[in-house]
C-alpha cells in the first residue's frame, strides 16, 4: 500500500515538474534568445544560446529609443495606480463588510453589476471624461480610470467578513477613532488580500497597451508596451531588439510575484484557520 502511494506521488510530480518546464519553455527561449546576434535567430536547427552570445541586442535597444524614459514611464504609472487602488478598494471593500447603512446592499448590489459589462462599452465614455478633464496624453490618464476595481472591491469585503467585530468594538471601547482602527487593526491584517490587489493591479497596469494607446500620443510619454509595439514597423520587425526589451519590461512584473506570493500564501492558510 506504501509503495503504491509512493509510485503515484512520484508520477504526480513528474507531470507536474513536465507541465512546469512546458509552461517555461517559452520564457525561457525568449531570455536566451535576447543574447543572439540577429542573423541566429532563425536558424536551423535552432540552438538555445547561440554561437556568439552578447549584450549587443540590449545596448541596441537602449541606444535605439529612449529607453529609460519609457521604463520610468511605466514605473509611475504602475506604481501609483497600484497604491490609488490600494488605498480606494481597501477603505470601500472595508466599509461594505463591517458598517450597516441605508441602500448598502443596493450600492454594493450596482458595484458588482459593474462586473458584467466589458471594458469596449465604457471605453468611449470614459475617453471623453479623461479628455474633458485635461489628462489626455497625460499619465495621469492612466492611471485614474485604473483606480476604482469593483473586483478588489469584492475581494476585499469577503475577505474582513469572517474577521470578529468584537476587535472593533473593544478599540472603540478603548478610545480608538474609526480611522485608527482601520489603520491600526484592520490593515495589519489585511495583508495578503492588499498583496492580491498589488500583484494584480500591478500586473495589469504593467502589461497595457490597449487604454495607453489610446489616450497618450507623444513618444515622451510612451509605457513600455507601446515602445515594443514601435519596434514593430510597417515592413520588418526589429526581432534583437524586441526580445532584449521584452526581457527587460518581464523582471519588475517577476520581482512583485516573487516578493508578495508569501503573503498571498499565507493569507489561504489563515482563511482556513478563520472558518
Amino acid at each position: 500500500m506504501q509503495s503504491r502511494s509512493s509510485i503515484l506521488k512520484f508520477l504526480i510530480y513528474t507531470l507536474l515538474v513536465f507541465l512546469s518546464a512546458v509552461f517555461l519553455m517559452p520564457i525561457v527561449w525568449v531570455i536566451f534568445s535576447s543574447f543572439k546576434p540577429a542573423g541566429e535567430l532563425f536558424t536551423w536547427p535552432p540552438t538555445l544560446l547561440g554561437r556568439n552570445p552578447s549584450l549587443d541586442n540590449y545596448t541596441h535597444a537602449f541606444a535605439a529609443g529612449d529607453f529609460g524614459r519609457w521604463f520610468l514611464n511605466t514605473v509611475v504609472v504602475s506604481v501609483l495606480a497600484t497604491v490609488l487602488t490600494v488605498i480606494v478598494n481597501i477603505m470601500a471593500g472595508y466599509v461594505f463588510a463591517k458598517y450597516e447603512f441605508k441602500g448598502k446592499k443596493l450600492l454594493f448590489g450596482m458595484v458588482m453589476v459593474t462586473l458584467m459589462i466589458p471594458l469596449e462599452v465604457i471605453m468611449i465614455p470614459i475617453f471623453k471624461v479623461i479628455v474633458s478633464t485635461h489628462m489626455y496624453n497625460n499619465l495621469w490618464g492612466l492611471i485614474i480610470p485604473a483606480v476604482a476595481s469593483p473586483t478588489a472591491v469584492f475581494l476585499v469585503k469577503q475577505y474582513y467578513e469572517p474577521i470578529p467585530d468584537a476587535l472593533m468594538e473593544a478599540a472603540r471601547i478603548d478610545g480608538a477613532s474609526e480611522m485608527q482602527i482601520l489603520m491600526r487593526i484592520m490593515l495589519p491584517l489585511a495583508k495578503p488580500i492588499i498583496s492580491v490587489l498589488c500583484i494584480f493591479s500591478f500586473m495589469w497596469r504593467w502589461n497595457d497597451y490597449l487604454w495607453p494607446k489610446l489616450v497618450i500620443n507623444s513618444k515622451t510619454k510612451y509605457t513600455l508596451q507601446l515602445a515594443l509595439a514601435n519596434f514593430s514597423g510597417e515592413y520588418s520587425v526589429d526581432w534583437s531588439s524586441l526580445l532584449a526589451m521584452s526581457v527587460i519590461s518581464m523582471i519588475p512584473v517577476l520581482v512583485v510575484f516573487l516578493t508578495l506570493q508569501k503573503y498571498i500564501i499565507g493569507g489561504m492558510t489563515a482563511g482556513g484557520v478563520k472558518g
